[in-house]
């Protein structure tokens, strides 16, 4: 059975520490036990030793895991212990006292910067409802960043080029050593003349002012897919802005609005759409001309139809994103009372009503009226 303190107790967390909160009580007990700080002192050593140990199987989510289901049997054979000199059998030690320990120190790890890749755009267009429901290709201008054509990207005059950085020498990055209570620790730091390029341009180009690249209104095209919705985006990867360095450029977002139909309305891929018909059409049944997104197609109204019926048109919707088929429409019927009507209709709807058997009052009671003989009847 192993005799090493349960790692969570050498660092005083809980076993369900954050990373945040482990390596704060890291920070706090290598500061306290570190040996420049305890010059020979065995004890203060091998504390050392040991919560650079516990940190080390902690921080990683791995060695973490393993230690969590076999404990120290889970990560034998991977650290030196007490038995090893201090550093030994620390593998990675010094970047992890470097990460802990660098905002300490005011110093930071940099590296020489590469080819970055250019930032995304977004831009929104507004199409027609057929254009979304049909797709169509379409232009768009772009504001965007472009190489420029006087030097090709280089930020260079016509003829110039680059030389060393004197600041860095070529390095990019500027070492300083800085005497501290724990040793002298060497950091970095970008070049602040060359921005971490290594190279200075001598004379810039008068065009991009020594930048590589200048701004242009260029023409994209885009192909609006049948079936896009309202709110939706397309992505044309490679079309955003240029790339640092000969980094690839970013991409371009299409965030798409539909314009209201005066007929329709959408709701996914079906369509809905509100049909006026007649008194007698709706009494008789009639044979009517509907319109959709495709144009008019006939429709049997049957006879009896009641004022917000639904009918539904199988595949006269939205054709679906990557697919062959389509969305219904539906046609909601209102029936249209007419409202002025001579004498002749008059006499003509009240022989229709006492054919029916129904009572037509020319006075109607007023809504209360109606209330207060219901109530009546309790």
């Amino acid at each position: 059975m192993s005799t090493k303190r349960d790692y969570y107790e050498v660092l005083g967390v809980d076993r369900n520490v954050d990373d945040n909160a482990l390596k704060k009580a890291y920070r706090k007990l290598a500061m306290k036990y570190h040996p420049d700080r305890n010059p020979d002192n065995k004890e203060a050593e091998e504390k050392f030793k040991e919560v650079n140990e516990a940190y080390e199987v902690l921080s990683d989510a791995e060695k973490r895991r393993r230690y969590d289901q076999f404990g120290h049997d889970g990560v034998n054979g991977q650290f030196g212990g007490g038995s090893q000199g201090f550093g030994g059998g620390f593998g990675g030690f010094e970047d992890i006292f470097g990460d802990i320990f660098g905002d300490v120190f005011g110093g930071q790890r940099t590296r020489r910067r590469g080819p970055e890749r250019g930032q995304d755009i977004k831009q929104r267009v507004t199409i027609s409802f057929e254009d979304a429901a049909f797709g169509k290709k379409i232009e768009i201008k772009l504001n965007r960043t472009e190489e420029c054509s006087e030097c090709h990207g280089s930020g260079a005059k016509a003829g110039t080029g680059k030389k060393t950085c004197p600041t860095c020498n070529g390095t990019g990055e500027v070492r300083t050593v800085q005497r501290t209570p724990f040793g002298n620790i060497q950091s970095s730091r970008t070049c602040s003349t060359c921005n971490g390029e290594g190279k200075i341009i001598e004379t810039p180009c008068p065009k991009c002012h020594g930048k590589g690249h200048t701004r242009k209104v260029k023409t994209i095209e885009v192909d609006i897919p049948a079936g896009i919705d309202d709110g939706q985006m397309i992505k044309l990867s490679g079309q955003g802005e240029i790339g640092k360095k000969g980094g690839p450029r970013g991409d371009l977002y299409i965030v798409v609005s539909i314009k209201e139909h005066p007929l329709f309305t959408r709701d996914g891929f079906d369509v809905y759409f509100e049909m006026p018909i007649t008194f007698v059409q709706a009494t008789l049944g009639d044979e009517i001309e509907v319109p959709t997104i495709d144009g008019k197609v006939k429709y049997t109204i049957p006879e009896g139809t009641q004022s917000g019926t639904t009918f539904r048109l199988r595949d006269k919707g939205i054709p679906r994103l990557r697919g062959n088929s389509r969305g219904d429409q539906y046609i909601k019927i209102t029936v249209e009372i007419p409202k002025k009507l001579n004498e002749k209709q008059k006499d003509i709807l009240r022989e229709f009503a006492k054919e029916c058997g129904e009572e037509v009052h020319e006075k109607k009671k007023s809504f209360g009226q109606k209330l207060e003989n219901f109530f009546k009847k309790f």
